[in-house]
């Protein structure tokens, strides 16, 4: 359930100016930070409040400011900007963990759910070795990469995709169908080890794979041609009709064909 006061406090926190610079930086991507006053008890942000780790007692609640933007059950901490457009481009670096997930998620979503688990939120989740894509509590499998140091998420507002990016082969890795009504803003949830967040960086251009040109078939004249000449160096009998219907369609380049023993090489002309 969405808190009741959520969007007056979201739009008091970030204003329409930061949203609005948010949704500009469609170049370079949002800069972020961890929000503090979202943290779960269990969690302490470090190096200037863009990385998070994981503690198993963590802080007492009564020690901790009373905050209703604070999530009260599940480790999760959200970023201090939200996206209204635009794409944008961040990296984690992960440390030491087994178990953690990255995505997004609404600005007003519920502090007694956590990421994946509800339909206003959109990750991809790591644990036991193996990823998964988690909305609404459902999982799917995601192949084609392994235990990660650093990965990458691209985020398409207007096309409502978030992609997971391999930053060693600079490849999206899966891409995961969003339904943005509003709103979202970086979202994390950890039960070991570290992350560390990279905002502000310049989205990723992939290469497009290039699809060679197939090479022209000997035309039979041609092809004719050089069967005769080679042949008649290594006898008539192997320039037979059934050895001569099997080198046609040959393509340029190397061609070498094995009869009675003889093996003819074409090196086509060009």
């Amino acid at each position: 359930m969405a808190l009741p006061f959520a969007r007056p406090l979201c739009l008091c926190r970030w204003g329409a100016k930061r949203l609005g610079i948010a949704a500009a930086e469609t170049r370079r991507g949002v800069s972020f930070k961890l929000e503090e006053k979202t943290a779960h008890s269990s969690l302490a942000l470090f190096k200037s409040d863009t990385g998070v780790k994981y503690g198993m007692v963590g802080l007492e609640p009564t020690k901790l400011a009373l905050n209703v933007e604070r999530f009260r059950e599940w480790a999760v901490v959200l970023a201090d900007t939200a996206i209204t457009s635009g794409r944008h481009y961040w990296e984690v670096t992960v440390k030491r963990s087994q178990q953690f997930r990255i995505g997004v998620a609404d600005v007003d979503m519920s502090r007694d759910s956590c990421i994946g688990v509800d339909d206003r939120s959109w990750v991809f989740t790591y644990a036991q070795r193996k990823w998964h894509t988690m909305l609404a509590n459902e999982k799917a499998p995601i192949e084609g990469i392994g235990q990660p140091e650093k990965v990458g998420l691209l985020l398409e507002y207007e096309a409502q995709k978030l992609s997971l990016v391999d930053v060693n082969r600079v490849a999206v890795v899966h891409t995961l169908q969003t339904d943005f009504r509003g709103p979202v803003v970086p979202a994390f949830a950890l039960w070991d080890g570290e992350l560390l967040t990279h905002s502000g960086l310049e989205g990723p251009h992939f290469r497009k794979r290039s699809r060679s040109k197939r090479p022209p078939l000997l035309d039979s004249r041609t092809l004719r041609r050089i069967w005769l000449m080679q042949s008649r160096s290594l006898g008539s009998d192997v320039c037979s009709p059934v050895a001569f219907s099997a080198f046609r369609g040959k393509k340029p380049g190397k061609v070498s064909y094995k009869d009675n023993n003889a093996i003819l090489t074409v090196f086509p002309n060009g």
